[in-house]
């Protein structure tokens, strides 16, 4: 059975996900796909993925192929480079061979990857996990010992306008299932209104839930021009070297900026500013700390993360999954015990009330009157 659906194009899958329209075939090139960027493409309903790369190349058991597969998204996998050259918006047919044509011309071949197909590759790559962990160990170690001066002191902390001392500050990164545990604390940021801080696209994810962003942090190669307007507070993360690319695009839509030189990850930045700001507690939520989520970014290493994560130390809440913690459900019991409870005042007025005495007894007069 072909598939025929509109391609649209990008080497970069988190902006692809801006553009797609259900019934399109996503056009990527995307080593060893992501949670995050499979669950974009699902939320998205894709006809089909074509990958010029492969979605899984045995280094570690990446989650992103599986999504798909479970969503009934067929994935054409490791067709080639050449692919992405074609002109968006072009119809594309894909066969059950993996074939892929434009107006019955072959213009591609890939394999069709099955949950069988996927299933054993996982199998594959958790035995590379032992390899990979090691060199993860030997590659985080190198980077800490290079990069120890985060914790200190020798990194200039940005000045900003936004007051922290004192404060808790809420940190959102667009990491895996950041809306399920942003959902999860909302209560908490209604009511203790923290510093919101969000790094890169994790400012939009703020804005979906209707907060404003009190600072962004990043790159700003993933976060909107609305967020970026409306926010008080830009820090751009600049290289060791002190290049910040991002810095043009802030220029370019009128606002001022800040830069933040440091290794590592913005989000790493983004706690130390809040640290060294003196905030009372930090929570993150979506932040990446594991093996897993450091390979998802393409990092051979956690060098900067272990060490401010070491600074901060018990003033980080990592809310991570928080919303996997506990999930009350409604149990009839409960619906019942309520309603007996809201029951006995109503009975004690009942009882107790004169006027409602002299109702009911005018009501069971009537009664008698009416009835035989």
């Amino acid at each position: 059975m072909s598939i025929i659906g509109t391609a649209k194009i990008d080497y970069k899958t988190k902006d692809l996900i801006k553009r797609l329209e259900p019934g399109d075939i996503a056009v990527i090139d995307h080593e060893d796909i992501d949670e995050v960027g499979a669950l974009g493409l699902v939320t998205s309903k894709v006809k089909a993925v074509i990958n010029a790369a492969k979605s899984t190349t045995g280094r570690y058991p990446n989650p992103g192929p599986n999504i798909l597969s479970r969503a009934n998204i067929v994935i054409v996998d490791n067709v080639g480079e050449d692919i992405m050259s074609l002109e968006e918006g072009c119809s594309l047919t894909i066969l059950d061979n993996g074939e892929v044509y434009i107006n019955n011309e072959l213009i591609a071949k890939g394999e069709i990857l099955t949950l069988d197909k996927i299933k054993s590759e996982m199998e594959a790559s958790r035995k590379n996990m032992e390899r990979s962990l090691d060199t993860f160990i030997n590659n985080t170690l190198e980077y800490a010992k290079k990069e120890k001066y985060l914790i200190m002191g020798g990194v200039e902390i940005p000045d900003i306008e936004t007051l922290i001392k004192g404060k808790h500050v809420l940190i959102v990164v667009r990491g895996n299932n950041y809306k399920e545990d942003l959902a999860a604390i909302k209560t908490y940021i209604d009511e203790v209104k923290p510093i919101l801080v969000g790094v890169d696209g994790g400012a939009d994810a703020l804005l979906e839930y209707g907060y404003t962003p009190d600072i962004i942090i990043g790159d700003m190669d993933s976060v909107s021009d609305q967020a970026l307007k409306i926010c008080k507070d830009i820090v751009v993360h600049a290289y060791p070297d002190g290049r910040a690319p991002g810095l043009s695009r802030i220029k370019k839509i009128g606002r001022k900026a800040n830069t933040f030189i440091s290794p590592g990850t913005s989000e790493d930045i983004a706690m130390l500013l809040a640290y060294e700001k003196e905030a009372d507690l930090i929570v993150a939520v979506g932040t990446h700390s594991s093996m897993i989520d450091f390979f998802e970014k393409g990092r051979k290493g956690m060098g900067s993360t272990f060490l401010v994560r070491l600074k901060i130390g018990s003033i980080l809440v990592d809310a991570k999954g928080v919303s996997k913690l506990y999930n009350q459900k409604l149990r009839p019991s409960y619906m019942l015990s309520l309603f007996l409870a809201a029951l006995v005042p109503i009975i004690v007025i009942f009882t107790i009330s004169p006027p409602i005495k002299h109702a009911m007894k005018l009501l069971e007069l009537r009664l008698k009157l009416l009835l035989p």
